[in-house]
């Protein structure tokens, strides 16, 4: 079993890495393996509506990181996107990257996901509601903890102490490991994830 851990900070060992590194500590111990991939600090364009990704499971886009990020997926059995808060949102970098990348990977349905958001003071709620919008949409569990999954502070020093935010880390990490060891035994019992019917598109006017 394996979760691939976002990172939507630009900065690869700021306050994001340090939350997801807290969950990732947590999953390894329970026999999870994890890798933290940082989304960087070079330019990531949005998506165009192009529908060229259809049937692909690949981006037309060739030349940031998007379709690297669809390959840990497919290798992935779960999936935890951390965001730092700007402007009471996250970081525009990483929604771009986000919308291309699920709209052209196709290894999505029934991985358990979280998110996870870091800020120095206020804009979380706002930011794990945009994020948890993306699993809702390609049939991922949401796994939840203890309080909503956030840390405080301005430096990797000061989300260290931040006690109730790091035991939310710890017990978002058990959730995890927990919920993928059950999938797992289900399956082994017979137990296959439900096959959805066609999507059939209407608009509000028909």
């Amino acid at each position: 079993m394996k979760v691939l851990l976002i990172n939507g900070s630009p900065n690869e060992k700021g306050c994001t890495y340090t939350a997801l590194s807290e969950v990732a500590a947590v999953l390894n111990e329970n026999g999870v393996e994890t890798e933290i991939a940082s989304i960087g600090k070079q330019p990531i364009r949005g998506c165009i509506g192009c529908g060229g990704c259809t049937g692909k499971r690949r981006c037309v886009f060739g030349d940031d990181i998007v379709n690297s990020m669809i390959e840990k997926m497919e290798q992935a059995d779960g999936l935890i996107i951390g965001s730092p808060v700007y402007f009471a949102s996250p970081n525009g970098n990483l929604m771009s990257m986000l919308d291309r990348f699920f709209y052209a990977g196709g290894c999505f349905a029934h991985k358990p996901a979280a998110a996870v958001a870091s800020a120095r003071r206020a804009g979380t709620t706002v930011t794990l509601d945009d994020l948890n919008k993306y699993f809702g949409i390609r049939q991922m569990p949401v796994v939840s903890s203890t309080y909503w999954n956030m840390v405080h502070g301005s430096k990797p020093e000061d989300v260290k102490k931040d006690e109730e935010g790091l035991q939310t880390m710890r017990n978002l990490g058990k959730n995890m490991a927990w919920l993928l060891k059950c999938i797992a035994a289900g399956k082994e019992n017979g137990v296959e994830p439900p096959t959805s019917e066609n999507t059939n598109r209407t608009n509000f006017i028909r």
